[in-house]
């Protein structure tokens, strides 16, 4: 074993591997399920009791459910649902439990797209109760994060109106809530639903305690809600201004390249600076593939690696609440790839080209401009409004034909049924192909065993390395000379990443005195083992030139002092440096780094930390859980030893 070990280090350690709160949180009452249409309504018949039960059906499909700690639901109380709701209309949605079907009918027609049923009333504050139940889960400790399967729905939902499906505001009551129950400052809300939350942005328009970012089907305010405060522009009012986060699709067709753009351009950057204390998720999968609202083309695991995102934020508690979503397979697998990614599995190759459409990087580029007077991340970026050049498009006029004047459409409105079972067998196909088995064990270190207590007990620690395993990759370099336990750390290194290449763990950590020798070894043994794309990120100075070979390797190089390495397109060299002006690290990260190697999409990922680099433990250990979206999690990192000692200490080197 390498036989060096400090306790600075193993505080890194920690850090590195995402030492946390175990447990993700599951809720679920199925009596939600009896709140269904009694009568015939084009607008809403979509919004069916099988949206639940196949969701859990899934989940039961792939082992999920034994795997999450299980919260009860309950009903959410009058008080709390006040918190957002008037006294006036809960005493409205109250009295539906004594009326007859005419009398729902009727109550309902006051609503747009809305209908009551006996048991609505029970179902709603159960959907609330449910919300909340996550939340204690969450704030309180007891899990990590957690999912709430519910409904109705609430994101459209106002203070004295039914709305779109949605009866209470389930994700704006639990905001204000947190805030009153456990004091928090700072809550993000991440409204991913095709439509937009119109009832979240009026509940917090003006509260600067509250960010609310959503992403919605718009085509220049002829999709419903038909709102001019949909738009781009609208930013929020009063002290609210610029917390409010509007993401204008004005095309159908959006997917996974246009879904990922607008975090990494738009929402991340901002929430990092924002630095929230809790993460709301008002989870609506009518953005998703095959959904007869959106018609969009996100396929399932878009959604996993979206909530990986975010679970960077607000040390991790986050709570992903159910809004739409009206394709049942669609909707399904989506949320099963959510809780997926929320358990910590590995997560799938995002499908496709990495490339935004035209009207995404219009929408993406108006709102930057939009909030560039708001936020630090904006301020220094040339941003401006550009016109929307995509208005007239052939997807946007043909929307504007197959839209009518309410919200949602049965599939027989939006197509045959022949594409709903359409993108069904595209599904059945396409989750066997990104689904693979995970090791039963998830990561392998090479550290000393005297600090394994320090280490969490899923750590697999290679032993018995032999030199003739490796000597194929070791006698292309000179280490004739290498001190034993430098060579030692080599092998470790190697050993940590034969592992990963087959797949008998998910990623590794290794330490070495030698870090970009480390970085050359590791290279040359991934491509001995005919590993197709290698990422590979140097943090630190480089003492040594790597030669690849075309574009099996893409080597980014973060660095302090300025390279005279001339820069190609898969051999980068990122001078940087803080600056709180012009350059911070979030800009770096989601402006630059994960944009480009999101397109690159490797089969592996290598991080070493060397010498003189000037990110942090903090910084540095948020940029590897970033990249282990890729690569299905697989991920090796490096740390050099040395730059982790105290300086005084007598074994500053080997």
């Amino acid at each position: 074993m390498f036989c060096f070990f400090n306790e600075p280090l193993s505080r890194y350690l920690h850090c590195v591997l995402k030492v946390m709160a175990a447990g993700t949180a599951l809720v679920y009452d199925d009596e939600m399920i009896n709140h269904k249409l009694l009568w015939e309504d084009a607008a809403c018949k979509i919004e069916v009791p099988e949206r639940l039960s196949s969701c859990y059906g899934r989940l039961q499909h792939y082992n999920l459910i034994e795997r999450c700690i299980s919260v009860s639901a309950r009903e959410g109380t009058e008080s709390e649902i006040m918190q957002i709701h008037s006294m006036d209309y809960v005493e409205i949605v109250k009295s539906t439990e004594n009326m007859e079907k005419e009398e729902l009918q009727k109550v309902s027609a006051e609503y747009d797209a809305v209908y009551f049923h006996q048991t609505t009333y029970r179902c709603a504050k159960l959907a609330v109760g449910a919300t909340l139940q996550l939340v204690d889960a969450v704030l309180s400790g007891k899990t990590r994060n957690g999912l709430t399967l519910i409904r109705p729905p609430g994101h459209h939902s106002q203070r004295s109106a039914a709305n779109g499906f949605c009866i209470f505001n389930n994700v704006a009551i639990a905001a204000k809530y947190a805030q009153r129950k456990y004091g928090l400052q700072r809550i993000l809300i991440v409204d991913w639903d095709v439509h937009h939350g119109q009832g979240i942005q009026y509940a917090f328009d003006d509260d600067p305690s509250v960010l609310y970012f959503s992403w919605h089907r718009f085509e220049h305010q002829k999709f419903w809600p038909w709102l001019s405060e949909s738009n781009y522009d609208a930013v929020g009012q009063g002290k609210g201004r610029g917390f409010t986060i509007n993401v204008p699709w004005n095309q159908v067709g959006m997917g996974n390249s246009d879904y990922l753009a607008a975090f990494l351009h738009v929402l991340l950057p901002i929430a990092f600076e924002f630095d929230p204390e809790l993460v709301l998720i008002s989870a609506g999968y009518d953005s998703g593939i095959g959904d007869p609202e959106g018609q969009m083309k996100a396929t399932p695991e878009c959604f996993s690696h979206l909530t990986h995102f975010l679970m960077n934020l607000a040390n991790g508690k986050l709570c992903a609440v159910l809004e739409g979503g009206y394709h049942l397979r669609s909707l399904s697998e989506s949320v099963c790839m959510t809780l997926k990614a929320l358990l910590g599995d590995p997560l799938p190759p995002l499908s496709g080209e990495m490339m935004p459409c035209f009207s995404a990087k219009e929408s993406i580029q108006n709102v930057r401009a939009a909030h560039k007077p708001y936020w630090k991340c904006l301020t220094y970026e040339d941003v401006t409004p550009v016109q929307d050049l995509s208005t007239v498009s052939c997807q946007a006029e043909e929307a504007e034909v197959t839209q009518s004047n309410v919200e949602l459409l049965s599939p027989q409105e939006v197509g045959d049924i022949s594409e709903v079972i359409k993108t069904d067998r595209f599904l059945e196909m396409h989750m066997k192909s990104i689904l693979s088995l995970k090791p039963p064990i998830k990561t392998a270190a090479a550290v000393d065993e005297s600090g394994l207590h320090l280490l969490p007990p899923t750590v697999y620690i290679p032993k018995g390395l032999d030199m003739k395993e490796f000597e194929t990759t070791i006698s292309a370099f000179d280490v004739k000379n290498m001190k034993e336990e430098a060579l030692k750390s080599l092998l470790n290194i190697l050993a940590v990443l034969n592992k990963i290449i087959k797949k008998e763990v998910i990623n590794g950590l290794a330490i070495s005195s030698t870090a970009s020798l480390s970085s050359a070894i590791a290279l040359a043994h991934c491509r001995n083992l005919k590993v197709q794309k290698v990422l590979c990120v140097f943090v630190g100075d480089m003492d040594m030139k790597i030669e690849l070979e075309d574009d099996k390797v893409l080597f980014i190089n973060i660095c302090a002092k300025h390279s005279e390495q001339v820069n190609t397109k898969h051999n980068i060299s990122l001078n940087w440096k803080e600056d709180p002006k012009t350059n911070n690290f979030f800009s770096a990260t989601f402006g630059f780094i994960l944009p480009v190697v999101y397109s690159y999409q490797p089969n592996l990922t290598i991080v070493i930390i060397g010498p003189n680099q000037n990110l942090g433990k903090n910084r540095i250990s948020l940029l590897i859980s970033l990249l282990q979206g890729l690569a299905e999690s697989q991920i090796l990192t490096v740390i050099q030893v040395t730059f982790w000692m105290e300086k005084n200490s007598p074994r500053n080197s080997l």
